[in-house]
């Protein structure tokens, strides 16, 4: 006897749970159907974003891509370019936890917005940038010399944005901080590592999907005026929150802010051609892996967990040669030792306030 048609019938093996997650051993789990674009070795591309974010650039840069670093160091170490913000991302932006924040960096970048709250005071006496307070350990002795690498900072952004040919960026929070003045949005909160808070000045905010696709839709008409070539990859952080203003759980706050980034990125990557999604979130946090990719403080995402990101990221998107190939590793589901990195040295801004507020 034939079965009866029904519209699932002959449907990709990818579309059904049995047949590609609880069927599909762990490791060789790839929820990537296709990809809208492959990036050559030598384009250009730039990362911005949340911690997360700092493990493609990584990526990146072990294969021999062309990561796209606008704002260099001049006359530091290695460690000491790092250590003040130079390399971790392709500008000294620190993270950009908020599609708002980038908003606001692109428009700041171009001159469509003056913050009014110029600095921040540190409690040693020295001066921070409010918009990326952790850049310069040591903080600035002078709001003159403050005031000049903010200028050179935002002249190398705006290259950052016209030259690149590729941008990714991963969405990590929809909480923050803002100025009750003139809306400016900051990585961090008045006080946690410089400022102060002041209720008078400065709110809470809690960005919602209709805010977030809106500035993200901003940003990215923003972008293809200035870059009409450019390509965006957007991806959403898997790592929680670290901690919660609103008056719930951090476990249900967490979860409104993944769910909110995760339906802004779907919908401007179903929206625009030019612009894809790719899945971390769903790899480290799916069901299927039974927690396995967490460390044991069930936040930091472990090694095997990068590594089985970065796999599929290189997989899909990163064009294939003879090198490329090996350094893959693809086929044989292997990684090269020289992208599995220790966790140590990813810099993420919001770890102070877990430290100041015990």
């Amino acid at each position: 006897m034939n079965k009866p048609r029904n519209p699932y019938s002959g449907l990709p093996q990818a579309q059904f749970w049995r047949r590609s997650v609880s069927g599909v051993e762990r490791h060789l789990l790839d929820p990537v159907v296709s990809s809208k674009f492959t990036i050559g070795r030598e384009q250009k591309v730039a990362t911005a974003g949340s911690c997360f974010a700092q493990h493609i650039a990584r990526k990146l840069q072990a294969m021999g891509f062309n990561y796209f670093v606008a704002e260099q160091a001049q006359g530091l170490s290695p460690e000491q370019a790092r250590a003040n913000g130079y390399g971790v991302f392709s500008a000294r932006y620190g993270n950009i936890y908020t599609v708002r924040q980038l908003l606001q960096l692109f428009e700041r970048a171009h001159g469509h917005f003056a913050p009014v709250e110029d600095h921040w005071t540190r409690p040693d006496g020295r001066f921070a940038d409010p918009y990326r307070p952790n850049v310069e350990p040591d903080g600035f002795a002078t709001l003159e010399a403050l005031h000049d690498d903010r200028a050179a900072h935002l002249h190398h952004v705006r290259a950052m944005f016209r030259e690149s040919e590729f941008f990714v960026f991963t969405l990590g929070l929809t909480e923050g901080w803002r100025s009750r003045r003139d809306g400016a949005v900051f990585p961090l909160a008045p006080g946690v590592t410089a400022g102060e808070y002041d209720e008078s000045l400065h709110e809470f905010v809690n960005f919602d999907v209709a805010d977030t696709i809106a500035d993200l839709r901003s940003f990215l008409a923003g972008l293809r005026t200035v870059n009409p070539r450019v390509r965006v990859l957007l991806t959403v952080s898997p790592v929680p929150l670290i901690a919660t203003y609103e008056p719930r759980h951090v476990l249900t706050a967490t979860t409104y802010s993944k769910s909110v980034l995760r339906v802004a990125a779907d919908t401007l990557a179903r929206e625009l051609d030019w612009v894809d999604y790719f899945p971390s979130f769903e790899i480290i946090t799916g069901s299927f892996n039974g927690g396995a990719y967490y460390q044991d403080d069930a936040r930091e995402v472990t090694d095997a967990g990068v590594a089985h990101v970065m796999r599929c990221f290189a997989r899909h998107y990163l064009a294939r040669t003879t090198d490329s190939a090996d350094a893959i590793g693809d086929a044989e589901g292997l990684e090269s030792a020289a992208v599995v990195r220790s966790r140590a040295d990813i810099v993420c801004d919001e770890e102070a306030i877990d430290q100041v507020s015990d």
